[in-house]
């Protein structure tokens, strides 16, 4: 059997309820054409997803003197970066920045804060914020703020929070080599520990730091064993001051196949591009077309994304929407009404 015709075939039994397993055989993903893959990413896509685009925003509220030493990141005290820092936004700033992003059409607004866990009274801030958006706007609401407590999770699900971001970054294999300053089996703990209150995981984590092809299957398999329902592709945007500084950007092929094969291990999730998606050409649009069901929009932490104007657009032309079959409905409704 060809690899293409292997590729068809596996692609008909996923969409017929198989689910790729640690055990099996992952080498098809690494010799298959790409054209191929992507191919059988865009008809998994389109069973499980859709033409929906899952749209999201962040806004960095707390930058920089993070104790952690994750080599990749511009907000770690390990490294000189030169970055802006500051400690919890005020309120008024969020909610703001939430409104406008709900105004522009986004579909989730995620509060990110730098360090290992937000607390004490910055903790107490973010709670005040979810609570102030929920009753202010209908944008749904996403947290990442480090390594939290149980009792932590179920305050924020109790103040509006839906899902919760938490990366996993890379392999088990691979994980000490970015970071040693808290370890792998901290963030899947985290991540079971926001699951069990409830809450919805978004979790992936960054490509091009130095890792092998198969530290990238096993990620991908690591979060279907973990049942993630949003992932982000990261794709290293290497930052001066930080150990990664010197590596080559991956190219456009090495990350479309990255994101064919994500769908096929984790054929329901949402695969979402995060930093680096200039490195795709057409700002992603083959990404959109053979794989990735969401994206982060706007501006990323601390390196420049896409805006959400020039997304709406690029959606539009591709022929896919941000809009949710409820708001929809909604929107049928009203204009019924009227």
């Amino acid at each position: 059997m060809t690899k293409e015709n292997a590729v068809k075939k596996l692609t008909k039994e996923i969409l017929c309820g198989r689910r790729i397993k640690r055990e099996d055989d992952l080498s098809i993903f690494l010799d298959a054409p790409l054209e191929a893959l992507q191919q059988g990413a865009h008809d998994l896509q389109r069973q499980f997803c859709g033409k929906h685009i899952d749209l999201c925003t962040i806004i960095n509220a707390r930058s920089g003197h993070c104790s952690e030493d994750c080599k990749y990141c511009a907000q770690s005290a390990h490294h000189r970066t030169g970055i802006e820092e500051y400690a919890f936004l005020a309120q008024e700033e969020i909610i703001a920045n939430a409104r406008a992003n709900e105004d522009a059409g986004v579909n989730r607004f995620s509060i990110v804060t730098s360090g290992r866990a937000l607390a004490g009274r910055e903790f107490d801030a973010a709670l005040d914020c979810y609570r102030a958006m929920r009753k202010k706007l209908h944008i749904d609401l996403c947290a990442s703020h480090g390594i939290l407590t149980r009792e932590q999770f179920r305050a924020l699900r109790a103040a509006g929070v839906t899902s919760y971001h938490h990366n996993i970054e890379t392999s088990r294999r691979f994980f000490p080599e970015i970071c040693t300053s808290h370890t792998y089996d901290d963030r899947i703990r985290t991540i079971r520990l926001a699951q069990g209150e409830g809450l919805s995981v978004c979790s992936g984590g960054i490509i091009g730091m130095g890792e092998t092809w198969e530290d990238r299957l096993d990620m991908a398999v690591s979060l279907a064993e973990l049942g993630i329902e949003s992932i982000p592709i990261n794709s290293l945007m290497a930052i001066p001051g930080t150990p990664l500084e010197g590596r080559t950007p991956l190219t456009s092929d090495e990350i479309l196949r990255t994101i064919a094969f994500f769908r096929f291990i984790n054929p329901t999730a949402n695969i979402r591009l995060g930093a680096g998606r200039k490195l795709i050409e057409d700002n992603g649009t083959p990404a959109f077309l053979y794989g990735a069901s969401a994206s982060i929009t706007g501006n990323m932490l601390t390196t420049s994304g896409t805006t959400i104007a020039e997304d709406m657009a690029l959606l539009q032309r591709l022929g896919l929407s941000n809009e949710t079959a409820n708001a929809r409905q909604s929107s049928a409704a009203h204009a019924a009404n009227e």
